[in-house]
């Protein structure tokens, strides 16, 4: 059967991919630009031109297609439930779906699609530090608002996670809280990568309405750079408590902060690395 992962080129649907591909699945990869993409998959991943944000022009892409993969990324509040609608039309019977932080319309419309569905509700994302690249390389310093605690997840604890619930049975109606296996602090996490790089990178804080500007400086709105900013100044239970959902999903556990470092340290190092990195 054939397996269609929008936002495939993306921080966890990429992982996805990888994942599916690894069990030996049909993969059907949802990207903006299928030759621009074509290097970073293995040769058997199917690319198709298209955006999830854009769903009466999936069709072709839809057809044949029985389980299907969404991240749910800024304009699918609106087309979210119409790529539910059409995606079950062309005859998907399983979803998974990354939410946004809430259940918004389009986690709401995959819950309502009458079709097997899991819902991933992953913390922070561990990827969050590559924002720190600039500063790290040009500086050695990390510029954050707040010290506060973070059940950070590997993505590709996500991307596993995602398919054992879209190729096993046990998973359907259900909503998986994933983080990794320890709550790490900023000043924690710059400890790890200063080991990995070796080079002391230091703690600078700065103001909220700083880290709020610095957002909007990027092209994020006002209103979307206070709620990520907000998030951190007032993190929930859920964003700093570690569970275990990825080792009782997977049977392994999750991948530590460490791992994502080794991975990634190279990416902190050197000037060049950015631009030759491959996920």
């Amino acid at each position: 059967m054939t397996t269609l992962v929008t936002g495939a080129t993306g921080n966890t649907g990429w992982h996805v991919v990888a994942e599916l591909v690894r069990r030996g699945e049909h993969v059907r990869a949802l990207t903006r630009d299928p030759a621009a993409a074509a290097g970073r998959f293995p040769a058997e991943v199917e690319l198709v031109a298209g955006t999830h944000t854009a769903p009466g022009t999936l069709d072709a892409a839809f057809d044949g297609v029985h389980r299907l993969h969404v991240t749910v990324t800024a304009g699918l509040a609106e087309a979210g439930p119409e790529l539910v609608r059409r995606a079950v039309e062309a005859g998907v019977r399983r979803i998974t779906v990354v939410w946004g932080g809430s259940v918004g319309p389009a986690e709401q419309a995959v819950a309502d699609s009458g079709v097997q569905w899991t819902r991933l509700e992953p913390q922070e994302f561990m990827s969050n530090t590559l924002s720190w690249i600039d500063s790290v390389r040009s500086e050695g310093v990390v510029r954050e608002p707040y010290d506060f605690a973070s059940a950070l997840v590997h993505e590709a604890d996500i991307g596993a996670v995602a398919a054992m619930a879209l190729l096993e049975d046990g998973h359907a109606g259900r909503a998986y809280n994933l983080t990794g296996p320890e709550s790490l602090t900023p000043r924690q996490r710059i400890a790890v990568l200063s080991r990995a790089i070796g080079r002391d990178v230091t703690f600078v804080p700065i103001t909220h309405e700083q880290a709020v500007d610095r957002l909007t400086a990027t092209g994020v709105s006002p209103a979307d750079a206070e709620y990520v900013v907000g998030w951190y100044a007032a993190p929930s239970e859920e964003s700093t408590s570690v569970v275990d959902t990825v080792e009782q999903v997977t049977g392994r556990p999750a991948r530590t902060f460490e791992q994502w470092v080794a991975e990634h340290a190279e990416r902190f190092r050197t000037p060049d690395a950015a631009a030759r990195y491959q996920p």
